[in-house]
């Protein structure tokens, strides 16, 4: 192998390795209004982080951020070892986004909807994912049916699908439950977990500070656009955050 060779090989090697996310001074401010101010976080490989805090802490903004959705005015992102710069189209194809918006079409089937956007993803075989992935979410014995005639909960499992197409390294989950009933909940924590077991990196924002210390391995607390708490998910309870995210 020559030097060049070697060299080429090395540097792929660490960006593999690399975090998925890492940011260093982030800042961002509207109408000099600071929304975000010095977020100084990375998350590993494999890990499972929720970020928590009141209404206004930033955790959406920071979310948006990090999907290369909005742009931070001071500080750094890296993704998967890269700065995070005007052209990003080939870092958010290694992103799953679960936002608010469930980004479906009502009047297409659960299966159409998938394959839709199997095609638009450029998904080798569009076919074979979208029936996995009904599979995985539990819809397959509904695949045929309408989006529109879903309940919330089965909407929001076939917008998850929809992120997992192109099997993205990074799972970005933006308040997931919200509106959800418990049986919904429920499924949605589970594929949660079956997908932090499959080896995904995760970072949830979430309001329900109990429900997030017992998915999540790590919590990130806002206060602020700040983070006041970064530490392991096990070692905190929710009173000790509901202090933090109310500055009590």
């Amino acid at each position: 192998m020559s030097l060049a060779a070697l060299q080429s090989s090395m540097e792929a090697a660490v960006i593999v390795a690399a975090a998925p996310i890492k940011t260093v001074g982030l800042g961002m401010a509207i109408d000099g209004r600071p929304i975000l101010q010095d977020i100084t976080l990375e998350i590993g490989r494999g890990e499972f982080a929720a970020v928590l805090g009141a209404n206004g802490a930033g955790k959406s903004t920071l979310l948006k951020v990090i999907a290369t959705l909005a742009r931070s005015t001071e500080g750094t992102l890296e993704l998967f070892g890269k700065t995070v710069g005007r052209d990003s189209a080939e870092l958010r194809r290694r992103i799953g986004l679960i936002a608010h918006q469930s980004m479906l079409y009502r009047e297409l089937t659960a299966r159409e909807n998938l394959l839709f956007f199997a095609k638009l993803y450029g998904i080798a075989e569009p076919v074979k994912r979208a029936e996995l992935l009904l599979e995985v979410i539990g819809l397959s014995n509904r695949a045929n049916d309408p989006v529109k005639s879903f309940s919330r909960g089965m909407v929001q499992r076939v917008a998850i699908a929809r992120s997992l197409l192109h099997d993205p390294e990074l799972i970005l989950a933006d308040e997931p439950f919200d509106g959800l009933d418990a049986p919904s909940v429920a499924a949605t924590e589970q594929l949660l977990r079956h997908l932090h077991n499959s080896g995904k990196t995760i970072l949830l924002v979430n309001h329900d500070i109990s429900q997030s210390l017992q998915l999540a391995s790590r919590a990130v607390v806002m206060r602020k656009g700040r983070i006041v708490i970064d530490a392991a998910a096990q070692s905190l309870n929710a009173s000790q955050v509901l202090i933090e995210v109310s500055g009590a």
